[in-house]
Parts: C-alpha cells; structure tokens; sequence
C-alpha cells in the first residue's frame, strides 16, 4: 500500500505512475486552473492530470513553470480528443497539446474515449512512445470489449485505463480483466461529482476513523489498487484530499464500501455516448 503522496505503482512498462494526483475536469482556464495546480504542486503532488477537451492545458502549462519543481519530478498526463482520433491528425493534436502545456514530453498520453478511429489512434500512440515523445501510453473510458478490440491490434499493451469509478461503480469485471492484462486503473470523478459524500455508510466509516467522507472514499480507490485523481480547486480541500496516508480502511470497511455497488454512472456510459 502507499505509504505517502509521492508513493508510485510500476506500469508493465516499468514506468512510475503516483496512486495519487490532481484531476483538472471543469476547471477553469486562466487564474483558476493555474492556482489549483499551484497548490497541489506546493503540497506534494506530483501528478496532474488533464485534458485537450478541458481547455486548461496552458494554465497547467503556467502552473507547472511557476511551481518551480524539476520537470523530471512530475507525472503530467493529457488526453486526444474525440474529434482528434486517427493516426495523422492525433500526431498533430498531440504537439498541440505538448505546446500548450509548453513541455518537450509527455508522462502519460490517452486516448480520452473509445471510437472507430481507436485503433488509427492507438498506433500514433505507439509511434509517439517509441518516439520517446511520451513514457507511457493508455486509454480513457474503455470497456473490456474496447480493450480486447484495441488488443487485437495493438504491438504495445495500454499501461492505463482511467474510467469513471468509485463506491456506486466498482467496475469488477474491468477491473479483473485490467489487472489479468497488466493494465492500471485510474479513477475519474471517484466522488460521483460529490454525491457519494452523504452516503450514510461512508458517513459513518468516516466518523468512525475521524476523517471526511471524501479521505474515506479516496483510501477504498487506493487499497482497491486503483489510482486516483480528485478535483478541488480549494487549497484546504486539495490538502485534505491528500491527508489518507496515515490510516487504513480494515476488511470489514472495504467489505462495507464494495457492497454500496449498483453499476451507476455520474457519466456518459463508453458503449453509448454522442460526442
């Protein structure tokens, strides 16, 4: 189990990946963005995780410069548009992306949903990581026919898949079939958007441990093997977030917390969405 902040699983490729990050969905562009990157930076974060559809990849870009930290001591992760798929015009969403965050590599490159074009996709994926333009590649939102679809053709293995996950989604079969292929889960919006933090059974694990049903909820992603990514743009709240490292969710806890499952989505489901 992690230990701390700066605690990392090893991808299949041998690539160091922290359990813990800062995700960027729906934060602003401009002073917002490049404060909430700031302070998660200054408090220890190491990973920051955005996208091209987020329109914030400069203000991350300008926060990770002001930050003043070693490039080489951060996980930046970004993903291609939907509109993006396809082997030439991914080539070029990618060094817009990378001019954007004005970084001369990438840590982790995703393909943010899966599509037609995936499998065009996924070899400018191949290329960018032999390249060494990026340590590591994977995808976003995949079902496990997706990436049985995508491993049909693909020379190299994704080392990620980030989908929505959290107590009402458990993603048991994905996960299963992820870890039986060596690919790492990732947790998007592992709160459900907030609406998990009155669920009476995470209230009262987390009165029972003296933390917040947020830190209750982040600790199961982690000992659940799962990386994670919470948004908050308040710097109390990103410090709090990452305050789980000093405690442990006993088995009868992680039992509790599994069984709140219902395969419910916050978020557009991968086998039906029109974007």
């Amino acid at each position: 189990m992690p230990k701390n902040l700066q605690d990392t699983v090893k991808l299949h490729n041998g690539v160091e990946m922290p359990w813990f990050g800062l995700g960027v969905f729906k934060v602003k562009e401009g002073s917002e963005v490049v404060e909430s990157v700031k302070a998660a930076i200054k408090n220890g974060y190491k990973s920051i995780d955005t996208a091209a559809v987020y329109k914030n990849e400069e203000g991350v870009g300008q926060a990770i410069k002001e930050a003043g930290v070693p490039r080489e001591e951060l996980f930046i992760t970004t993903k291609v548009w939907n509109s993006d798929q396809g082997y030439e015009s991914t080539l070029e969403a990618f060094e817009t992306s990378l001019n954007k965050l004005g970084l001369d590599y990438l840590d982790l490159y995703l393909i943010h949903w899966p599509k037609e074009k995936s499998k065009d996709t996924w070899k400018a994926l191949e290329k960018l990581y032999k390249d060494g333009r990026v340590r590591a590649i994977g995808v976003s939102n995949f079902h496990v026919h997706h990436l049985e679809d995508l491993l049909s053709v693909a020379e190299i293995k994704p080392m990620v898949n980030q989908v929505e996950y959290h107590p009402h989604l458990a993603q048991l079969e994905l996960h299963d079939f992820c870890k039986k292929e060596g690919i790492q889960l990732e947790a998007w919006s592992p709160l459900k958007q907030g609406v998990l933090l009155d669920e009476p059974t995470i209230v009262e694990i987390a009165e029972k441990h003296k933390k917040s049903p947020a830190q209750i909820i982040l600790r199961w992603d982690l000992q659940n093997e799962v990386v994670t990514i919470p948004k908050s743009i308040k710097e109390h709240r990103i410090i709090e977030n990452a305050d789980i490292f000093n405690f442990e969710l006993s088995q009868d806890d992680m039992d509790r917390l599994n069984a709140l499952n219902k395969n419910e989505r916050i978020g557009p489901d991968p086998d039906n969405f029109d974007f």
